[in-house]
């Protein structure tokens, strides 16, 4: 019974955490729009032309993605496969158990796949 309140008390902190979250945002959007507001006020005092309203800031274009992403990808995978390959088999069986040592091989075959493709798409260009 104790395990089921501590669950029931991180979710409940999870999604506090949420709607915290949620209502600063909202407020720094609401205190944002005031300071607009209190500009555009005094410039139209002044008698000076205003431009529309911004509701956002512009958002930047997106950025093409670097091309040795899929490279660095790859050797963290490769990493990652081979690190765990080899702990395995320092580890060894335990009581004649099943041996775990191919288990992460797919990772470093998908980090190989990665940096052939890499290698495979700079030729190209």
């Amino acid at each position: 019974m104790e395990q089921k309140v501590v669950d029931v008390i991180v979710v409940v902190a999870l999604a506090a955490s949420f709607v915290a979250w949620l209502y600063f945002r909202s407020r720094e959007r609401q205190r944002r729009m005031e300071v607009v507001h209190q500009e555009r006020m005094a410039a139209i005092e002044k008698g000076i032309p205003l431009p529309e309203l911004p509701f956002d800031p512009p958002k930047h274009p997106p950025q093409a993605p670097d091309p040795r992403t899929t490279l660095l990808h790859g050797i963290v995978w490769t990493a990652f496969g081979l690190g765990g390959v080899v702990t395995l088999l320092l580890t060894g069986r335990t009581n004649g158990g099943p041996a775990w040592w191919p288990l992460p091989v797919p990772l470093m075959f998908l980090g190989i796949g990665l940096i052939l493709y890499y290698v495979l798409a700079s030729r190209r260009r």
